[in-house]
């Protein structure tokens, strides 16, 4: 079977970068005595989640002040989509950007439709 460029092998070879076939590169078992690569290094994306934490790197995680909370809370029991001009505003009051406050509001309404599910 040709290894043409919409094969498996050549899938493969070409996620890894590698400049030549899998057949004529050298071989070590994964893990084994002298490896020093990670598992992130093999490009392997089963244990991404393990080494960084599955979180974009150089963003922690945010902390919602209680005050932030009631306030977002508010807001979603109001209405559960939220429009350009109220992201705006909440932003601006709450000291958050509008990004997050997007993502908020995503959060909250799988948060809502798992609550809703459960319940039946």
């Amino acid at each position: 079977m040709e290894k043409g460029p919409f094969s498996v092998e050549w899938l493969a070879q070409s996620s890894r970068g590698a400049a030549q076939p899998a057949a004529r590169r050298p071989r070590s078992p994964p893990g084994g005595a002298g490896s020093q690569e990670s598992p992130a290094d093999l490009g392997d994306p089963g244990h991404e989640a393990e080494a960084g934490g599955g979180a974009a790197p150089g963003r922690p995680r945010t902390k919602f002040s209680a005050a932030q909370l009631q306030e977002l809370e508010r807001s979603f029991r109001e209405q559960r989509y939220i429009g350009a001009s109220e992201k705006r505003r909440l932003a601006a009051a709450l000291n958050l950007s509008q990004s997050q406050i997007k993502t908020w509001f995503q959060n909250r309404r799988m948060k809502f439709k798992r609550q809703t599910q459960d319940a039946r």
